[in-house]
């Protein structure tokens, strides 16, 4: 009796984990896309790095930001577009995806005041490079926080209603827009600033140890089992002729946990993302499940 206590103790780690590995992302189907997909209405980022070819720390970094910002757009316009098709049936799930872009947002927002423009200004020993970008933020808060909190008064899910939801959007749609574009354009241009450290130089090692290490952390500290899959499953692997296909940089093996282990917390949410477990675009949800919905109506009346 003993021994057979033992073995169901030992065997629950991996029950757990097969249970957990029906639910991950990659188990999902995952369909080209052939409508309307997540790189509009908002326009996504170019990053500078592709574009000019520089690899200083400002245009790195505010590459790395255009990437990342880039998974917000894209999350955004996935939202934008499935919101007024969404099933009653899938409205949970809609509603657990929406609330996690807004907190991917909303952390980031507060990340960047509180740490990386500090370090910056800082850096270059100028508090006032940001001043225009303080004021972009301040112009998207208030549109910010009626999603939030259309979202979480909703009594049910089934009274979740996507036009209510696009009109919030569309009150802060261009101010998002602009702001999430001219960010990447100030922080590469900080590579002409006076102050801006040299190449090689003791400071500059310090100033791309301090991008780097903000990189790293500011999406982990959101949320490991929901940012950070929605973080990743918003990111296109293919864009500007494949160059980021290993971004963030990070063992294959820890991506593949962090979306398919991590992910598997809060599986039905990730229907929704713009690109499927291995980084690819794909057929948004909302879509695909009204095409499944308007075959079967068709063949019951068969």
């Amino acid at each position: 009796m003993e021994n057979l206590r033992t073995r169901f103790i030992l065997a629950i780690p991996f029950m757990v984990l097969g249970f957990m590995l029906t639910r991950a992302p990659f188990m999902m189907t995952s369909v080209t896309p052939a409508k309307a997909w997540a790189d509009g209405p908002l326009k996504l980022v170019a990053t500078p790095q592709f574009q000019t070819k520089k690899t200083d720390i400002f245009t790195s970094g505010a590459t790395h930001m255009a990437l990342l910002h880039n998974s917000i757009l894209r999350g955004y316009n996935s939202i934008y577009h499935q919101a007024p098709i969404v099933l009653d049936q899938d409205k949970a799930d809609f509603v657990g995806y929406c609330l996690t872009w807004f907190k991917f947002v909303k952390s980031h927002h507060d990340d960047e005041e509180d740490t990386l423009f500090t370090k910056i200004e800082e850096l270059l020993e100028d508090k006032t490079v940001f001043g225009e970008t303080h004021k972009e933020h301040e112009s998207f808060l208030a549109g910010l926080a009626d999603f939030e909190k259309y979202l979480v008064n909703l009594k049910t899910p089934a009274e979740f209603a996507g036009d209510e939801l696009l009109r919030i959007m569309e009150s802060f749609q261009q101010p998002f827009e602009q702001h999430f574009h001219s960010e990447i354009a100030t922080i590469s241009k900080f590579s002409e600033h006076p102050n801006a450290p040299k190449q090689g130089t003791p400071e500059n090692e310090a100033a791309a140890a301090t991008f780097k290490a903000w990189g790293k952390s500011t999406v982990t500290k959101a949320g490991v089992t929901d940012v950070v899959p929605f973080f990743l499953l918003n990111l296109d692997r293919t864009v500007e002729d494949g160059m980021w296909a290993n971004w963030p940089p990070m063992p294959a093996p820890i991506r593949w946990g962090l979306i398919n282990l991590a992910g598997a917390w809060h599986s039905g949410w990730w229907r929704f993302a713009s690109c499927d477990a291995a980084g690819q675009p794909q057929e948004l949800w909302a879509y695909r499940a009204l095409g499944v919905k308007a075959k079967q109506a068709g063949e019951t009346k068969a």
